[in-house]
């Protein structure tokens, strides 16, 4: 189900930034004050660590992100995998949450490229060891 939600240009401009760019190391993706299109909220430099990432995801409100994901294989090879991230905290308000859940096949449609999927209800699923088993997986 979809809520009918556009997603802002601006939106594309950001992650083709941090895509092939990599301009960015993260994007925040938000609904917009009348809750008409997926904006974005806010950009991390290329110098933020995950912790800025996951400091930036709002203790009680729904968010979308991507994060251009590093890690290092056990051969020692490094890897990137850009991953996007439903954050839907349990403490949001429900009406919030749901328009978000139906708002993300817009923006995750038009994002081309994600490697890995993340969704978040609390800090501990979006925790660096959690993400790094489920990005590192198959490899």
């Amino acid at each position: 189900m979809s809520s009918g939600v556009g997603v802002n240009p601006e939106c594309l401009s950001a992650y083709q930034e941090l895509k092939l760019g990599k301009k960015s190391k993260y994007i925040i993706f938000t609904l917009s004050k009348d809750n008409t299109e997926i904006v974005v909220e806010k950009t991390g430099p290329t110098s933020a660590t995950y912790d800025d990432f996951v400091g930036d995801l709002p203790e009680n409100e729904p968010r979308w992100a991507v994060y251009d994901f590093d890690y290092e294989k056990e051969d020692g090879g490094k890897r990137t995998k850009i991953t996007f991230f439903s954050w839907s905290p349990d403490d949001a308000k429900i009406k919030q949450k749901m328009l978000f859940a139906s708002s993300k096949d817009a923006l995750r449609r038009s994002l081309v490229g994600i490697a890995a999927e993340i969704q978040g209800t609390d800090y501990s699923e979006v925790a660096h060891e959690s993400v790094f088993e489920k990005v590192s997986r198959g490899a």
